[in-house]
């Protein structure tokens, strides 16, 4: 039976959404493991940056509206999503998941998650669901699921490795090209473009967790 990978998404653009490299080698993967990639992004509204000069712009634009340019228009509202639609799940980076998943950007360890994304999340713990989170997203997942203490890794930034740790949970730290594996709680994390350089390195640690989270689910 094929299984079904969950990839939650939160808008299109390293600044503002996902992480357009990351979440395009994270769909490659994907496709090569033959699994089905099931979209989904929460119905909300964005804060939108220009790409170009770094700003932000006076725009109303909808986070599962513009995460549709990533999967070519195959989309589902987080809220209908039940754990019964898929076999885990894995949340690529970009500011989006720490501004439209949740305002860990603004709040850090005292951040609120949309209520969606949180259910979600944990619906997936406690069915013992795999998950796997890119970039800065362990952040988020590491806030929801801060109770039982999960191991993550975001590479070795001090500053969100600082703020993991004060929410409880243990931060490794983790080169470019390799993955932190929380056996007990199914987590499974990668550095991605928290440390890059570039596409072909971030690729390899996704690639693995890609891999992992597949052989997990």
């Amino acid at each position: 039976m094929q299984k079904r990978i969950g990839l939650l998404l939160s808008g299109c653009g390293q600044l503002d959404g996902s992480e357009i490299h990351e979440t395009i080698v994270t769909m490659l993967a994907l496709d090569r493991e033959g699994v089905e990639i099931v979209f989904m992004a929460p119905d909300t509204k964005l804060n939108v940056i220009n790409h170009f000069e770094k700003k932000s712009v006076k725009e109303q634009r909808n986070v599962m509206v513009e995460a549709s340019r990533l999967s070519r228009g195959k989309m589902k509202d987080i809220k209908d999503i039940k754990i019964s639609d898929i076999d885990a799940i894995i949340l690529p980076g970009g500011a989006g998941a720490i501004k439209n998943l949740s305002d860990f950007a603004d709040k850090g360890a005292n951040a609120v998650i949309n209520p969606d994304v949180q259910r979600l999340i944990l619906e997936m713990n406690e069915n013992d669901k795999t998950i796997g989170a890119i970039c800065i997203s362990p952040a988020v997942v590491a806030k929801i699921l801060s109770p039982k203490k999960i191991q993550v890794t975001i590479g070795n930034d001090l500053a969100t490795k600082s703020v993991i740790e004060s929410m409880g949970c243990q931060h490794i730290d983790c080169t470019v090209d390799d993955i932190v594996v929380d056996q007990a709680n199914k987590i499974v994390t990668t550095p991605a473009y928290m440390l890059g350089p570039g596409i072909k390195e971030i690729a390899v640690g996704i690639e693995k967790l890609v891999k992992k989270v597949v052989s997990m689910a």
